[in-house]
């Protein structure tokens, strides 16, 4: 029997949590007509204004907030759904009634304490890692444990068996990475693989579950990467450009570019950034907000090339844009001011023409190539380092420890030694 869910907004209040609807047909010759339909309905726990359901919800929009509004309630609504499904197929041809959706509904927000048997395989363990992790991770981090999960998936795929818990071991390692290499992926994409399924099956070992005894004798060091950022002369060239070659879309994302090489923040933080979070103390200029990886609340004074940025746009940011758009737009900018040294540097590169397959290659570039969304972060770190004491910058940029800031800037012992002699 087919069955469909939707999700309606019941209430006359301004805001409120929706209502869900599970509708199917149950064909039997007991029925008059051979078949009768029935239609189950439940409160649910997902949250939103009239306004935005009626409104706003289903239409295409160009608003950033909007679309990740859409994104984040389809995305309860789309889980909620499935569970129901799967509930409701698990049943087997018969009549259910109210009571039996409510406690679906109850179950999938808070599980019955019976702890599931936890899977004994990397990769159905992902889930139930965030899963129990919760609110603890954020959106980014869940997206990068699913690109791991999926690229183990592939790689059980080709052997044609599961990756058990207990036997990531050093054999595993060495078979894993071979078949990574050969399949084009980075070294560094590699490790971060590698630590992510670390990650789980100490998890897993806390957990209760057997785990390798060589579990911790297996290494994976990121590779050093050069760092690419904007120096201060490429930043005038961008100021510098003729405005006849750039148009609204182009000027918008250059005046991003550099107030993202003079704030030293991430895209997902200084998209956001609007007129109204700044604030003025003694003739100074700052900004409040919180970083959205981090959680951190965050005051960065804004440099003075940030305030003639705003001060053309009548103290406005620039208009907000998806990051695709943004790191598309961005090299495009770079190329038209010239940005076109030559550096040793890896972008993505389509495996095969049309393959839509793509992975890091290697190589020299001319450096508008390499300029993404996050070049800005690493200019003002790297720009700045030597100029204003690393205490200061690592405030700014809201790194953790020192050592963190300095491998993110590029900086090896030797490097700091240099530069120790020019106090000297």
């Amino acid at each position: 029997s087919m069955a469909t869910v939707n999700f309606l907004y019941r209430s006359t209040k301004d805001e409120s949590t929706l209502n869900v609807r599970l509708l199917y047909r149950l064909n039997s010759p007991e029925y008059a007509e051979g078949f009768k339909d029935f239609v189950l309905g439940s409160k649910t726990n997902i949250q939103v204004s009239k306004h935005y359901w009626s409104k706003l919800h289903n239409k295409r929009s160009k608003d950033i907030e909007i679309q990740n509004k859409q994104t984040e309630i389809n995305s309860q609504t789309n889980e909620l759904s499935n569970f129901i499904l799967k509930s409701f197929n698990k049943e087997q041809e018969q009549e259910l009634d109210k009571k039996w959706l409510q406690n679906v509904i109850k179950n999938y927000y808070s599980p019955q304490e019976e702890e599931q048997a936890l899977p004994k395989d990397v990769v159905n363990y992902h889930e139930a890692f965030i899963d129990m992790k919760g609110s603890e991770l954020t959106e980014g981090t869940k997206r990068k444990y699913r690109v791991t999960k999926n690229l183990l998936i592939r790689y059980e795929k080709e052997i044609n068996s599961k990756v058990l818990i207990k036997n990531v071991n050093l054999s595993f390692k060495k078979k894993f990475e071979a078949y990574c290499l050969d399949k084009g992926y980075a070294p560094n994409t590699i490790t971060r693989a590698f630590r992510t399924i670390k990650t789980l099956c100490r998890h897993a070992k806390f957990h209760g579950l057997e785990t390798s005894y060589q579990l911790d004798s297996i290494k994976s060091s990121y590779h050093k990467v050069p760092n690419i950022y904007l120096n201060f002369e490429e930043l005038e060239k961008l100021e510098k450009i003729d405005p006849k070659k750039l148009t609204e879309s182009y000027e918008n994302v250059r005046d991003w570019l550099i107030i993202s090489c003079y704030t030293g923040q991430r895209v997902s933080d200084f998209m956001r950034f609007r007129k109204e979070q700044i604030r003025i103390e003694n003739g100074k200029s700052y900004i409040e907000f919180t970083q959205k990886k981090t959680g951190k609340v965050m005051t960065v004074p804004l440099h003075p090339k940030v305030l003639e940025t705003l001060e053309k746009r009548n103290g406005e940011f620039p208009r907000a844009i998806s990051d695709q758009r943004y790191n598309d737009y961005a090299k495009e900018v770079c190329k038209i001011a010239k940005i076109n040294q030559e550096v040793t540097g890896s972008k993505k590169v389509e495996t095969q023409p049309g393959s839509k397959k793509y992975r890091k290659k290697t190589g020299t570039y001319e450096k508008w190539e390499l300029v993404s969304s996050h070049i800005g972060r690493r200019s003002f770190a790297t720009n700045f380092y030597g100029i204003i004491p690393t205490s200061y910058l690592i405030y700014a940029t809201g790194h953790s420890t020192e050592a963190m800031f300095l491998n993110y800037i590029g900086k090896s012992n030797k490097d700091l030694a240099i530069e120790m002699t020019k106090f000297f």
